[in-house]
């Protein structure tokens, strides 16, 4: 049975008190106690687990500055705090036993924009990319670039020193803040920007006495010991950031800035809120040339040569991450700009932009492919081949798919994956490809596969070796290489930190500074937090507080995962292999991945929260003495039972309620098996749980109303007039609502499919004849497969599918009905999907062996059959195949006549599930029309926010509105003639019918409309 769940992680009584004594005071933004909320933050993008306290997202600068003013009581001295943007450090650099204040929730506001001067102000919470979409209609954008910048906050980047790639043109972050505002420890607000050897002398440096004082101390400190700080400082283009000693000072010593001391501080110092950053024009011109190399230290040796050729960005990939992205849902988008070259093994990628006005960038790039050609024919410096291509789209698409490389690296197959905390290191670019070769060397040393991708243009070269969290051995092994690539990169006069800041690492730090200047940096800590409580632990800690409480060994997410038996572990694989790298938090409504998370703004409804919560579970059940795999075999309590331990829920704790409460905000469109670079399925393991749960607790009404659909669906179809006048009466929607908690469901199509094709030579299907017609005459006919949403809700459009099917010259022959299961299988009726499936499985897999071509029309189910069916049923699914309409008509075109162009546009606004599973649906569509005489363009989209049944239930109605309102209203109401608009989702029709009150055809009714135009019918 499963037990009732306790965690023995209760709050510490003193931040008890605290956050209690908040409660209480002006404070209004959110304080979350909850232990799910503190249990997604204890991660980030790294392999650390530091469970906080508490969770507070301040509304404002106020609301932060009466927080730690609160804090500075006497009572409240022990608690401790660390900033927290979007959660993607991969070496643990927000993650704290303390409070983590979230500053991406409300401070996301672009303040102002000044073109005129290149500058803009802006707050700390706002993402990279989003910032970018409010500066490029100024023709600006912020130019330092990393591979996470679709969640990333720049207070994130300010707090890293963040770059990426292109620094060498573009520099870090800390090269365009132009002045900030912080709030200190004592709650009084800090403002810091450049400021003249005068003014310094003349106390006038700040306004803030605290910011005097300690500007008045660094400003001394760091000249007095200038000569120490050049001699010790590494040379490179990725300069030491935590603290910059260098770069308060100018070259001249004549001007002074505090900000460079707050930038690469990682929240250890200072709450900044709000940032003044200088902006860079966007290009004119932009080119990429993607040369490929017979092996990983061709590209890297060749790398000074094209930086030499004075390119804008070099990137390089090896040929794991290659071989990764070709199995990922990206390569689609650019396939067609890193071709295969015969007869070779591309075994390394250098990706080479050139920006800037038209005619610098066309010189530079006729000079390159001049030499590239003849090192091509002299088979020099490795090059087996390479492409251009100036088309700006497809550059953005190359440069995803390098964003995407470190989660495609967490696909690896096996227990070792991947991973970061030693993948950030800069070395001079000259010395690059021998460091490389020699970290190399260490690695092979221990039988370890890595993947290699990164910016050599700056030096720069991720590595992340593979290790097995879960194995102890495996974490003694990442101390060990930790240390020895920490003394390699000094060998070659480089940084373990090049990048992506330091946290847990600060205990590398005395080796790089020397003890003198490190020396320094304690001091400058105990100025800034005297009693060590801003972010603890990280970068250094003030003189009298001994060593730092954190460092590589400190505890990670393996030594809580390790508890988990390996045969849960293998049962949950979705839940498992989730490797914290948070593309699930992307930015955009107008991508589909995770729109529960972009409704709602909380971490616990995404893939990476649910998968946290999840991974907690197992673990609680495990200490419990709890088979899980035993208990998704058992049988349910008595309803009895199951009604009592109900009604004690409301006042019993029971830490699966938690977990129910992420998963009921799933809308299950499957976004995240394909956009999630480690194809991490929620509705899956939401399914598993769901079955689970409801063995111990009563299930709500309409999850059996949902799950019996398809059971029902025909006995309502045989009276359609009762059944609408029953259903969508005013009194019964009311009392629909408030029993069961459905609104606007639809109505029985009127005439029913069975009327609409009555003496119709598609029915009356017959098996032994269609056996019985010759083979060779087999490729005449169709076999439309029914779901439930189109036969009995559209059937107008079945029908019109079947004309289409007739005018193409070929045999339609309508399938009878056979539920599909993925109804029961949103609400976890596992063992009712079960039989469904295996029953609708060998009903097709008969057909199948005809060679008929058999085709579904709703995208969401008939994804179900590859899907969720390969799940359930194994090898018992067989091998019969559903093709999507347009993946049957993209073929059978062939054998139609192409219709004369016509002036026909249409807009294909993608379903979400399908768009995601299959990438290439729109270009599909675009072929297709284009065969029939006319134009069709695809809208790129979020979620419609009906996503199935989602929609219809009342507790999720305001949700839907939002998510609607986000991509798919503004999308609409661009396009002037409803008339073109397709949408091929059955769920995704109904959320337009409702919202912007008319009903969008399906594409293949359009197909029909043009032929019998193009007929004069």
């Amino acid at each position: 049975m499963l037990p009732q769940l306790s965690h023995q992680q209760t709050l510490e009584p003193v931040y008890l008190a605290f956050l209690d004594a908040l409660e209480l005071s002006e404070f209004e933004g959110d304080i979350d106690k909850r232990y799910s909320a503190r249990l997604v933050q204890a991660t980030d993008n790294s392999v650390y687990q530091f469970l906080p306290q508490g969770v507070i997202y301040p509304k404002d600068q106020a609301d932060l500055s009466l927080l730690l003013t609160l804090a500075a009581k006497p009572d409240f001295r022990g608690v401790t705090f660390s900033p927290r943007g979007g959660g993607t450090g991969t070496n643990g650099q927000s993650l704290t036993h303390g409070l983590i204040v979230d500053l991406s929730r409300y401070f996301n506001k672009v303040l102002e924009i000044n073109a005129e001067e290149g500058w803009a102000r802006v707050q700390t919470g706002v993402v990279k990319d989003a910032f970018n979409d409010a500066l490029r209609p100024h023709g600006f954008f912020f130019s330092p670039d990393l591979s996470t910048s679709n969640r990333a906050t720049l207070g994130g980047m300010i707090n890293t020193d963040a770059s990426g790639a292109g620094s060498l043109v573009y520099g870090k972050t800390s090269d365009h803040v132009l002045g900030l505002i912080s709030v200190l420890i004592d709650g009084s607000v800090l403002t810091t920007a450049p400021v003249s050897l005068a003014e310094l002398d003349n106390n006038n440096a700040n306004s803030n006495p605290l910011g005097l004082e300690i500007s008045n101390i660094i400003a001394k400190v760091c000249r007095d010991k200038r000569e120490l700080i050049e001699r010790q400082f590494p040379k490179l283009n990725r300069f030491l950031t935590g603290y910059d000693l260098k770069h308060v000072w100018n070259d001249a010593l004549t001007q002074f800035d505090l900000s460079r001391i707050l930038t690469g501080s990682e929240g250890t110092l200072a709450f900044i809120t709000e940032a003044k950053v200088s902006l860079t024009p966007l290009p004119n011109s932009r080119v990429m040339v993607n040369i490929k190399y017979d092996s990983f230290e061709s590209a890297l040796r060749h790398a000074p040569a094209l930086v030499t050729a004075q390119a804008t960005v070099v990137e390089t990939v090896d040929s794991k991450v290659l071989n990764l992205a070709r199995e990922d849902i990206i390569w689609h988008s650019v396939s067609e700009h890193i071709q295969a070259v015969p007869n070779k093994v591309i075994e390394g990628l250098n990706m080479v932009e050139f920006a800037g006005d038209e005619q610098t960038v066309a010189d530079k790039v006729t000079r390159l492919e001049a030499t590239l050609k003849q090192q091509l024919e002299t088979e020099a410096c490795g090059i087996v081949g390479f492409q251009i291509t100036a088309d700006k789209p497809s550059i953005e698409q190359i440069y995803a798919m390098r964003k995407k490389a470190v989660g495609l690296l967490g696909a690896t197959k096996g227990s070792r994956k991947p991973i970061a905390f030693a993948e950030d290191t800069a070395v001079p670019p000259e010395n690059l490809a021998d460091f490389i070769m020699e970290f190399r060397a260490l690695l092979d040393g221990y039988q370890l596969q890595y993947g290699m991708f990164g910016h050599v243009d700056a030096g720069v070269l991720h590595v992340r070796p593979a290790l097995d969290m879960c194995d102890e051995h495996d974490e003694k092994l990442l101390k060990t290489i930790s240390d020895q690539v920490a003394a390699l990169t000094l060998k070659y006069g480089g940084l373990m930190w090049g990048e992506h800041g330091k946290g847990v690492r600060g205990e590398y730090g005395p080796a790089v500074f020397g003890d003198e200047l490190y020396g320094v940096l304690e001091q400058i800590k105990g100025l800034f937090d005297p009693h060590n409580r801003l972010n603890p632990g990280k970068l250094v800690a003030p003189k009298e507080a001994g060593p730092l409480m954190f460092n590589v060994d400190s505890a990670k997410r393996g030594s809580f995962d390790r508890q988990i038996p390996i045969n849960v572990r293998q049962a949950f694989p979705d839940v498992m292999n989730c490797n914290g790298n948070g593309l699930c938090f992307n930015y955009s409504s107008y991508s589909p991945m995770c729109p529960s998370f972009k409704v709602t703004g909380e971490r616990i409804h995404s893939p990476k929260g649910r998968t946290s919560l999840m991974r907690e579970w197992l673990r609680l059940l495990e200490a419990e003495g709890v088979d899980v795999n035993a208990l998704a075999k058992s049988k349910p309590l008595g309803w009895l039972q199951r009604a009592q331990n109900t009604i004690k829920s409301q006042q019993e704790y029971d830490y699966s309620h938690e977990v129910m409460e992420s998963l009921l905000g799933c809308l299950a469109c499957k976004s995240c098996s394909s956009q999630c670079p480690v194809k991490v399925d929620v509705p899956k393991f939401r399914a598993q749980f769901f079955d689970i749960y409801y063995k111990r607790y009563l299930r709500p009404a309409k999850d059996y109303l949902v799950a019996g659909i398809e059971d029902v669906l025909p006995l309502m179809a045989s009276m359609p007039k009762l059944i609408n006048l029953a259903s969508q009466h005013r009194l019964s929607q009311w009392a629909i609502e408030k029993t069961i908690g459905y609104v606007d469901s639809p109505a029985l199509s009127v005439p029913t499919l069975k009327q609409r094709l009555h003496g119709h030579s598609s029915r009356g299907y017959d098996l032994e004849a269609l056996q019985a017609i010759p083979e060779d005459a087999r490729s005449q006919y169709v076999l439309v497969v029914q779901d439930p949403f189109n036969s009995f809700y559209n059937a107008k459009l079945v029908h019109n599918f079947i004309r289409l099917i007739e005018s193409m010259g070929l045999k339609p022959v309508l399938l009878p009905f056979k539920p599909n299961g993925k109804p029961a299988h949103i609400k976890g009726f596992l063992d009712k999907f079960a039989k469904m499936a295996q029953s609708s499985a060998d009903f097709l897999n008969h057909l199948h062996v005809l060679g008929m071509p058999m085709v579904g029309l709703d995208p969401a189910l008939v994804l179900c059959y590859r899907d969720e069916y390969a799940e359930i049923l194994g090898q018992k699914r067989g091998h019969f195949e559903v093709k999507l309409a347009n993946e049957w008509l993209i073929e059978a075109i062939a054998q139609v006549p192409c219709l004369p162009a016509s002036s026909k546009h249409f807009t294909w606004f993608s379903h979400c599930t399908e768009s995601t599973a299959k990438p290439n649906t729109g270009k599909e569509w675009s072929t297709i029309f284009k065969h029939f005489g006319a134009n069709c363009e695809s809208v790129a989209l979020g979620c419609c926010g009906m996503a199935g049944t989602y929609g219809h239930e009342k507790v999720n109605l305001e949700n839907s509105k939002q998510l609607f309102a986000m991509s798919w209203q503004p999308s609409l109401e661009k396009v002037t003639d409803k008339t073109t608009v397709l949408v091929s989702g059955f769920s995704c029709r109904s959320q337009v019918k409702r919202f912007a009150e008319f009903a969008p055809k399906h594409p293949v009714e359009a197909l029909l409309e043009l032929i019998q135009q193009a007929r004069g019918q």
